[in-house]
C-alpha cells in the first residue's frame, strides 16, 4: 500500500467506466484507501449481470451508460453526497473510426460522456469542496491514424480538464487529468497480441514494459488527497516515459 489505509476515510467517490480496466484499478485503489466507492459502467464482454458489489464488498456496482442523458440522470438520483468523481468512461473502435457515424459515437462517450458526468456532478463535489479526475491518453498529445475519433476525444479531454479546472475552481472543485501511456487493458488487447506493434511500443517506452491499470490508479488516487490539494487543470503522463522519448 503506497498511501494510508484510512486517508480517505469518509470519502465518496464514484468512478465511471468502473466496471474493467484502468476504472475498476481506480475503483479498488480507492476503495483501498477507505474511500466508499461506486463504480459505474457497462458490463464487461461476456458478462450476464452486473454484480451488487465487488467480491470484497468494498465497491458498489451499478449500471451506466454516460452517453445517454437519462442513465445519468438515474444514477446521480441515488447520489446524495459526493467527494470525488473519476470519468474513466470509453471506447475505441479501430479503423472504423472513419466512418463518421463511428466517429460521432466515440465522441458521445468519450468527451460529452465526461461533460455530462462532470456538469451532473457539480453541485454535489461544490457541498463538499471536491475533485474531478478524467482520463486523458497519450493521444491527447499527438494523433494516431486509425482512431480519429478516440484521438480527438482525447485531446477534448485535455482541454476540458483545463476549462473546467478554471471554471470550477471558484466552488473550490479541483478538475485533473492522467494520460495512460500502453497500458495492458482489454483496450489494448489487440495491440498487446500483435507482437511485433508491441514489440516497436516497448522499444520507445524508456522503461521498457506495458503499463499496469494500477499503475495509472496509483496516480489518480494521488490527486484525490490532500497531497494534490493545489493542483488544477493538470494532465498528469503515466506513460513509462513514452511521450519524452
Amino acid at each position: 500500500m503506497t498511501f494510508a489505509a484510512n486517508i480517505l476515510d469518509g470519502k465518496s467517490a464514484l468512478v465511471t467506466g468502473g466496471t474493467q480496466g484502468i476504472g475498476a484499478a481506480i475503483a479498488r485503489q480507492l476503495a483501498a484507501m477507505g474511500a466508499s466507492v461506486i463504480a459505474a459502467g457497462l458490463l464487461p464482454a461476456g458478462e450476464s449481470g452486473m454484480p451488487e458489489a465487488t467480491d470484497d464488498g468494498k465497491v458498489v456496482m451499478k449500471q451506466l451508460d454516460v452517453s445517454r442523458p437519462d442513465s445519468v440522470e438515474t444514477l446521480f438520483g441515488d447520489i446524495e453526497t459526493l467527494d470525488i468523481v473519476i470519468n474513466a468512461a470509453g471506447i475505441i473502435r479501430r479503423g472504423a473510426e472513419h466512418e463518421v457515424e463511428v466517429f460521432e459515437q466515440v465522441l458521445a462517450v468519450n468527451l460529452t460522456g465526461t461533460m455530462r458526468v462532470c456538469a451532473a456532478a457539480r453541485p454535489l463535489l461544490a457541498q463538499r469542496g471536491g475533485c474531478i479526475v478524467n482520463l486523458a491518453s497519450m493521444l491527447s498529445f499527438f494523433g494516431g491514424g486509425l482512431v480519429p475519433g478516440y484521438s480527438a476525444s482525447k485531446g477534448g479531454i485535455a482541454q476540458l480538464t483545463k476549462s473546467l479546472a478554471l471554471a470550477y475552481a471558484a466552488e473550490g472543485i479541483r478538475v485533473n487529468a492522467v494520460a495512460p501511456g500502453w497500458i495492458a487493458t482489454p483496450l489494448t488487447q489487440a495491440l498487446q497480441d500483435d507482437e511485433q506493434r508491441s514489440r516497436s511500443l516497448l522499444e520507445r517506452t524508456p522503461l521498457g514494459r506495458w503499463g499496469q491499470p494500477e499503475d495509472v490508479a496509483q496516480v489518480a488516487a494521488f490527486l484525490c488527497t490532500p497531497a494534490a490539494s493545489f493542483m488544477t487543470g493538470a494532465v498528469v503522463p503515466v506513460d513509462g516515459g513514452y511521450l519524452v522519448a
